[in-house]
């Protein structure tokens, strides 16, 4: 089906025909839409603003069947009221579309999204939370705009550390032994309880054992030269690290594709040619050893150049090269257009200096976009960063599991007819949805509180009084029965009936929106401000009690667009939809 004009682009294409200019249209309180333009067109030509907004009244369409009446207010403002059949005959064509008359990119790109980066044979915690809810949700957005989307997952698999924990396996080399009955969860916690143990036992030996620690050196050095030993034992650490990381993400309800992982090892190859490239173009240069890049605008507090340091002086490579190695790698071999990083905002200055460096040696052209979305930090109800009683890191499975609990209890409370079962499938969507919505209903910069109690709460803006309104009408629909919905343009609407679907024909620009600037929080406040509307019009407006079945069926509809449009709309933030709460 061919993509649906929306009610303010039509309007806009209306009152610019008859203006001559851009009317800068935008919502408002004083009518359904208000133009400005008359203001800046008046001034250039030098005419009286209200009587060019008169002259622009009388060029609109005699008996046009979009807008129903239009007034000039204070200095020229232009009020606009859409007329009712426009709202419903709109509707109804949204209604007829799979996508909801949101319209593909016309010309899809190629994008990789960099987020959702664990660290091999360490335990996942709060901090990578956002960064995978977040990228998961601007994959989905991406994705249904119509962009080709690469996912990558840039796990911490590679450094010095991996000696000391593949020795100490080497010399205990049943220390990763799988047990015969273990199967999702269960596996996931068993992988990590035998990479913690394995851990904490090689650490314990590596600060007491000289001659381990020797051994340990030589053992890193062996694995940056491929060693065929060295390399299978670390790839039971990735190996056994990824069945943690996948039973984490399941209970997320995130999905980690093993193709998507491509960690630091996978660019383990190109650091040299990096290094000798940036080296021989004279972008880095040599200091004190080390290969470095600097900036005039980046300097420390005692006024000296910060530099970038691709190179350390004894030869290792630092976090800059294995980036800078995979923007070479997205640019030339993906043939990406836009590379996108979703890393917490203490990295700002790491990319800035990757993406200057880029630019200089020519990996990053002006086809190229290649922007960090920093987030902000997850806080408990101190206003610190969010931490254990004991003031450890909290584990990111801990944080699921208590929000999963603390939604059953709510459901429970309020669903007593619900078998154990199906309050412990509705626990896990209402728990993660919680979750999940709290961090994106916040701008990406902002750091928030991690509250449950706000999180599982049937009021307020929270994903649980969104899915209890998608609940709610499912509930609708079932009772209705044989009555089937059905749009009347010809009956006149309620202002509760309005103002719904007046937001119900914004969910294409939004995602437009969304998907230009990558702020998943805008699509989080429209769909909140949906369910707001829905509530005061289902309180205003009876539905299976309306007066005549052309009403009926015309709530119907309006009820059954709203529940496609919240369901879409969640689904692409990573939320479920409960058909009953």
């Amino acid at each position: 089906m061919a993509s649906v004009n929306s009610l303010s682009a039509s309007i806009q294409q209306r009152v610019a025909d008859a203006l001559g200019a851009d009317p800068l249209l935008r919502r408002s309180d004083r009518a359904d839409f208000q133009a400005n333009g008359v203001l800046g067109l008046a001034k250039r030509n030098k005419a009286n603003p209200r009587e060019l907004a008169a002259q622009v009244v009388e060029a609109l369409p005699a008996g046009d069947e979009l807008i129903a009446s239009v007034e000039v207010s204070g200095p020229g403002f232009l009020n606009i009221t859409v007329a009712d059949a426009a709202i419903t005959r709109t509707l109804a064509a949204r209604a007829a579309d799979d996508r909801l008359g949101v319209p593909a990119k016309a010309a899809p790109g190629t994008t990789v999204i960099d987020y959702a980066q664990p660290n091999v044979a360490k335990e996942m915690h709060v901090g990578h939370l956002r960064s995978s809810v977040i990228g998961d949700a601007l994959v989905k957005i991406l994705e249904f705009e119509g962009e080709t989307v690469i996912r990558r997952h840039h796990i911490g698999d590679w450094g010095t550390q991996f000696g000391m924990l593949i020795q100490y396996l080497v010399e205990h080399p049943h220390e990763l032994d799988h047990g015969a009955s273990e199967a999702g969860e269960e596996a996931g916690e068993a992988s990590m309880s035998r990479l913690n143990r394995l851990y904490k036992a090689s650490r314990t030996v590596f600060d007491a054992d000289e001659e381990f620690k020797t051994r340990s050196r030589k053992r890193v050095v062996d694995l940056q030269a491929g060693d065929p030993e060295t390399l299978a034992m670390w790839q039971r650490f990735v190996d056994e690290s990824k069945i943690y990381f996948n039973s984490v993400y399941d209970k997320l309800d995130i999905e980690i594709r093993d193709e998507d992982v491509v960690g630091e090892s996978g660019y383990n190859d190109m650091l040299v040619e990096t290094c000798k490239l940036l080296e021989e173009s004279g972008v880095a240069v040599r200091s004190n050893g080390a290969l470095c890049v600097f900036f005039d605008d980046v300097k420390g507090k005692d006024g000296e150049p910060v530099p970038l340091i691709v190179q350390k002086a004894d030869g290792g490579f630092g976090y800059a090269a294995t980036d800078l190695s995979a923007i070479r790698d997205r640019t030339a071999d993906l043939h990406a257009d836009t590379l996108l990083y979703v890393v917490d905002s203490r990295q700002a200055l790491h990319f800035k200096m990757v993406f200057e460096t880029a630019r200089r040696a020519g990996w990053l052209t002006n086809e190229v976009t290649a922007l960090h979305i920093p987030f902000g930090t997850l806080l408990g109800k101190d206003g610190k960063p969010y931490k254990t009683r004991s003031g450890e890191t909290f584990r990111l499975v801990d944080l699921l599991d208590e929000a999963v609990e603390r939604a059953a209890t709510v459901i429970r409370e309020k669903s007593s007819e619900l078998t154990d079962e199906e309050v412990a499938d509705r626990a896990k969507e209402v728990g993660i949805g919680a979750i999940k919505y709290a961090d994106l209903s916040t701008s990406l910069g902002r750091d928030y509180v991690f509250d449950l109690d706000r999180m599982v709460s049937l009021n307020g803006d929270t994903s649980v009084y969104l899915q209890y309104a998608y609940a709610r009408i499912q509930s609708i629909l079932r009772k209705a029965g044989d009555t089937k919905p059905a749009a009347h343009p010809e009956l006149p609407l309620a202002p509760a009936e309005r103002a719904l679907g007046l937001l119900l024909d914004e969910f294409a620009e939004t995602l437009a929106g969304v998907s230009e600037t990558y702020e998943p929080h805008k699509l989080a406040s429209y769909l909140y401000a949906l369910a707001s509307a829905y509530t005061t019009f289902y309180d205003q407006c009876p539905v299976l009690k309306a007066e005549t079945p052309q009403l009926r069926e015309n709530r119907l509809f309006l009820c059954d667009l709203t529940a496609r449009t919240l369901r879409q709309g969640m689904s692409l933030l990573g939320i479920r939809t409960p058909e009953r709460l």
